[in-house]
């Protein structure tokens, strides 16, 4: 009868020791950085996706994650419940790029900390990475040379890599692929690449009509859809 007992009460509902002012300073806390987040991933993303469009969920995720870590962090039972819930939970929308997956990351990482109420840790360790993104991110602007990313798009999938590469090296410094999507009647490439100076632009832009009229292709700079 004690052991029943003793496990009735580990997995009953526990009250926690974070008290309402307590919990509002931290969620407080949680939309302040979610928002700084989303501020830096604008600055400093490279995505070639809408990064204000993507940045603004960060706030919901963040504060979303803290709320449910505050409520469940005081019952085993409702842990349980928990992920037994995510189980039957399924996200439809593909993350093509593993920028977006590594900011979403830190966004759940922040809810996590505050929910479980270790503030200082968790405001330490953003202050840091937060830090290292700046960094990287004024190295990459200082480098020289503008970078920028063309999307080609061919309907007969006659776009051959190795001669790209040839005209790409051309008239590139650097070209690197990022993403192929070859479907059954389309394919389509995106590079990032970087130009000397102009005239580098305007002579991939030729080549690439004297190597197929069919094909498009959409030059974009490096500093997303913002």
């Amino acid at each position: 009868m004690n052991k029943i007992e003793t496990f009735e009460q580990f997995m009953a509902t526990t009250k926690g020791n974070l008290g309402i002012n307590d919990f509002l300073i931290n969620l407080l806390i949680a939309a302040f950085l979610s928002f700084v987040l989303g501020w830096i991933y604008v600055k400093f993303g490279r995505s070639l996706s809408n990064r204000k469009q993507f940045a603004a969920n960060f706030i919901m995720i963040t504060l979303t994650t803290m709320i449910i870590i505050s409520i469940v962090k005081s019952s085993l039972a409702l842990s349980l419940g928990l992920v037994g819930a995510l189980s039957i939970v399924r996200f439809r929308t593909a993350i093509k790029e593993p920028e977006e997956l590594a900011y979403m990351f830190l966004s759940i990482a922040i809810g996590l900390g505050l929910g479980a109420s270790q503030t200082q840790v968790t405001v330490f360790g953003f202050i840091f990475l937060v830090v290292i993104i700046a960094i990287r991110g004024m190295i990459k602007k200082s480098e020289k040379g503008s970078n920028f990313f063309i999307t080609m798009q061919s309907g007969d999938n006659k776009l051959k890599i190795n001669e790209l590469n040839g005209i790409l090296s051309k008239h590139c410094s650097k070209a690197e692929i990022r993403r192929i999507d070859d479907q059954e009647n389309r394919t389509e490439i995106v590079l990032l690449v970087e130009f000397d100076n102009p005239e580098g632009m305007q002579g991939l832009r030729e080549s690439l009509r004297n190597f197929d009229p069919s094909i498009s292709f959409s030059i974009l700079e490096n500093k997303g859809l913002i």
